[in-house]
């Protein structure tokens, strides 16, 4: 332990970002970093405790508390203290192979269960990590390291999101043959077209992409398997097969008015913009503007975000998002003890920028939406909605209750269903003859990570349901030292 009074000397500090109002007019990071020094008193805060929740990964009351990457916060918080940045790089890379994806993106598991959070602030684990892989890359620390040796089995991964990646990764650092398929134009996943360019830049993943090919990981492109590529051919040109398709069927609201023009799926709007974007930085008009229109978000998490924070870069009139859940409170509920994963109120980015644009949070809660009136061309005009009251059933379970007299109109020309997603697409799984579980994702034991079809594994979202991109890694970790045993008839890790 470095600093063994670190956490009682120094406050938790995070630097702070662009303002607002200067970056909904472009749509770079707005994240600034700390200098040298103050990174190195906020690591010293560390108490490297005997034992450490934050890289337990331990699921509790149905959240994970920690990390379920195990990262080793603790080791590498110490090494950048005393200043041994190469080696913090060394201790991060042992489980993360994305850490400039994790540092930007992910809800920080870790900080939640921080020992140092249950009397105080918790260390700013994700902001130390992020600074690290930074500086390895502007080091050039970072370069491909092709493996040595080939092993002649060539794997299929099916899907270039986190867990594609990382399985990807692992599996040609073992000297497999790894093919990416992507039915995209451009490799990455939702890593590149399902989260915005200001919260993570394309330029990292296309970076990583780049190191990735030249370390002889094959990415092959617009090609959707199933379609373009029969599926029975990864059976027979390919040794093993790896499932990281994600979940991508979109949770629809099925309400009166449901099929009139200008109300879409917020991933539909998301993918649109960011790819005009990197094609033409929006000048070619294929993406679904908002400007000068009245939008509204239906969904209250990261994704409806998201779409308001675009939103508001297309310099629309007016965002408001609906939640059907309860507003979560300023600090943690006697139910919602540490270590668990704190479920707290924060305004994120996009709330920031509507806050300093239009005056208020474009959160409503404990809302929904009844149905849509059009125009007489058929295009959205208004969302009705309802309030609710969250009440237990007879079995104790709580559900909404519609509160009469609560009902009101909103103006909407474009409404973003931004509500979660179902769970993977049928057509591939149908061709390959895979099982599915009782939630219609790919049904393959976490820890096996095999289907029923011999050969065939998954990982991810395809196999889990929608959750976090440091699950996805995990996933595709995992999945990666299974098929490697598979193919090698060997133990251990990758």
């Amino acid at each position: 332990m470095g600093k063994p009074t670190g956490f009682i000397e120094y406050n938790r500090e995070l630097p702070k970002d662009r303002s607002p109002l200067e970056r909904i007019n472009d749509w770079q990071e707005f994240h600034h970093s700390l200098p040298e020094e103050k990174l190195r008193e906020q690591a010293a805060r560390c108490m490297e405790c005997g034992t450490p929740f934050c890289h337990s990964g331990m699921m509790l009351n149905g959240m994970v508390s920690g990390c379920p990457n195990h990262n080793l916060m603790p080791e590498w918080n110490d090494l950048v203290y005393r200043g041994l940045w190469k080696d913090a790089l060394a201790r991060l890379k042992m489980s993360n192979n994305f850490p400039e994806f994790t540092g930007r993106v992910c809800p920080a598991p870790c900080e939640g269960a921080c020992t140092a959070g249950l009397a105080g602030d918790p260390v700013t684990v994700k902001n130390i990590e992020c600074a690290i892989i930074d500086k390895a890359y502007d080091q050039g620390w970072i370069v491909p390291r092709p493996p040595s040796v080939r092993t002649g089995k060539k794997v299929a991964v099916v899907g270039s999101g986190p867990a594609g990646l990382a399985c990807a990764d692992e599996l040609n650092k073992a000297g497999h043959l790894v093919t990416v398929f992507e039915r995209a134009d451009r490799a990455g996943g939702l890593l590149m077209y399902g989260i915005p360019n200001m919260k993570l830049d394309k330029s990292l993943v296309e970076r990583r992409v780049k190191i990735m090919a030249e370390e002889g990981v094959t990415f092959s492109t617009g090609i959707e398997v199933g379609r373009d590529y029969p599926a029975e051919s990864l059976l027979k040109k390919y040794d093993a097969v790896v499932l990281c398709g994600g979940a991508t069927k979109p949770r629809d609201l099925n309400i009166e008015g449901r099929n009139l023009k200008g109300i879409l799926f917020a991933v539909d709007f998301l993918k649109a913009n960011t790819k005009s974007l990197l094609d033409s930085n929006l000048a070619d008009d294929n993406y679904i503007s908002s400007k000068d229109k009245d939008v509204v978000v239906i969904g209250g998490g990261d994704t409806g975000t998201d779409c308001a924070a675009t939103a508001i870069r297309h310099q629309c009139k007016s965002i408001v998002q609906l939640e059907i859940m309860p507003e979560l409170p300023s600090g943690r509920g006697s139910d919602n003890p540490w270590p668990q994963f704190p479920r707290v109120l924060k305004v994120d980015y996009g709330q920031q920028e509507a806050i300093a644009l239009y005056g208020n949070d474009p959160r409503q809660y404990c809302i929904t939406a009844k149905k849509f009136v059009g125009d007489e061309n058929g295009q959205v005009k208004e969302v009705h909605t309802i309030n609710v009251e969250w009440i237990k059933d007879d079995l104790g379970r709580f559900a909404p209750r519609e509160i009469q007299g609560t009902e009101k109109v909103w103006p909407a020309n474009l409404v973003l269903l931004a509500m979660g997603f179902l769970g993977p697409e049928d057509r591939l799984l149908d061709k390959l003859g895979v099982q599915r579980d009782e939630r219609s994702n790919v049904k393959a034991d976490y820890g096996r990570f095999a289907t029923n079809v011999q050969g065939v594994f998954a990982a991810g979202d395809m196999r889990r349901g929608q959750s976090l991109v440091i699950w996805a890694i995990n996933e595709g970790r995992g999945a990666a030292v299974e098929c490697h045993h598979y193919l090698t008839g060997s133990a251990g890790t990758v």
